[in-house]
């Protein structure tokens, strides 16, 4: 299709009507037949320049209701020129709206420096793109109205850096919203978790330690003041460091890495937890201790056990439990560890007289055994 065959497309009578039109409705009508041929053809780029060109005429020169035609029509097209829609995107709300929020041709540096001055209708239709980069989410939080960074948080498509969410948090440090759509991301950044629990309670904080892995030491503070705060799960909070061993040793550190945090790690599937535990315990290296807990055999085990100083009235349901582990063939993946939760309920049930009650009550709970325990309890009173 050569350009005087473009030209013929566009109809010499909507190009006049555009530039000439009667009214403004016959302008606007024709700007979007124009759009519409523009955005659906396949053309050259001696075709695509020459289309370009009428649309720099129509956006310099037009009256608004035309300018608001070529916004809504090419609003996500990737055939609107960049300074077009850089235009457009300046232009009053009505046009320009819908460009900031679907224009695939609007740079970072034009997102920015709308963000910087715009009124907040404009930055929440930024904030509603399909996905941001971290330069512009940096300018959402350190400009942005604060619904506005909610909403950016929410699209879990954008792209955040943590001086962007140190930033948000501390423009608003009281912003249910802004803390919650934070926790809700997959990634927070230990930084930002720890300013998030210092300054709220209640659901908001139970969703953080749930998600989210706090630092060491800070779980453990909480996990000591259940009175005054949510309790912490401290087996779950192990589960999702990064560093497990430096965990552990903080864990030992003050006085929590027990045989009960050990035998409820294990039920609980979180095995690597477990041989960094009885690493710790035993005075021995991780891989050692990986050896001997997997070991084919039972000596192995007994080995660990004992040496990790670990009571003898628990090692059957810990021997019971590192059976169902290897029998599952586990590899620690969530659908792996609801398999083994499962195969364990029947193994714990059958040996509850070898767990400490408030610990079978926890591993009972977090397998989601209610109907289990008014058994528990017949069982253990026959038992005493």
């Amino acid at each position: 299709m050569g350009v005087s065959t473009l030209r013929a497309s566009l109809s010499e009578a909507d190009i006049r009507s555009l530039i000439k039109g009667d009214t403004d409705e016959d302008r606007a009508l024709a700007c979007y037949r124009l759009c519409r041929r523009i955005d659906a053809a396949e053309i050259s780029d001696d075709e695509r320049h020459f289309a370009e060109e009428i649309l720099r005429l129509v956006v310099d020169g037009a009256a608004e209701r035309v300018r608001r035609a070529l916004s809504v029509t090419l609003k996500a097209s990737p055939n609107l020129p960049a300074d077009v829609a850089g235009k457009l995107a300046r232009d009053i709300e009505a046009i320009a709206l819908p460009i900031l929020e679907n224009s695939p041709n609007l740079s970072d540096e034009d997102l920015i420096e709308i963000l910087e001055a715009a009124e907040p209708i404009r930055q929440m239709a930024i904030a509603k793109r399909a996905s941001l980069s971290t330069d512009v989410t940096d300018a959402i939080c350190e400009f942005g109205i604060a619904p506005a960074i909610d909403v950016a948080l929410s699209n879990l498509k954008n792209q955040f850096s943590e001086l962007g969410l140190n930033r948000a948090i501390d423009r608003f440090p009281t912003n249910a919203e802004i803390a919650e759509a934070m926790i809700d991301r997959p990634i927070l950044p230990i930084g930002v978790a720890e300013k998030i629990a210092g300054r709220f309670t209640g659901q908001i904080f139970d969703k953080l330690v749930e998600n989210h892995a706090l630092p060491p030491q800070m779980a453990i503070d909480i996990a000591n003041t259940t009175r005054e705060r949510a309790g912490i799960d401290l087996v779950s909070q192990a589960g999702m460091q990064a560093d497990l061993k430096r965990f552990v040793q903080q864990l030992a550190l003050n006085g929590k890495l027990t045989p009960s945090f050990v035998l409820r790690a294990l039920c609980q599937g979180e095995v690597r937890l477990v041989e960094f535990s009885m690493a710790e315990l035993a005075n021995i290296p991780h891989e050692k201790a990986w050896l001997l807990v997997h070991d084919g055999g039972h000596l192995g085990l007994r080995a660990i056990f004992d040496r990790a100083g670990m009571p003898p009235n628990i090692y059957p349901a810990f021997r019971a439990a590192i059976d169902v582990l290897h029998e599952t063939e586990f590899d620690g993946s969530d659908e792996d560890k609801a398999h083994f939760k499962k195969r364990m309920i029947e193994r714990v049930l059958t040996r509850f007289q070898s767990i400490p009650e408030d610990d079978l009550n926890y591993l009972l709970e977090k397998l989601d055994i209610e109907t289990h325990i008014s058994i528990l309890g017949d069982n253990l009173a026959e038992a005493s």
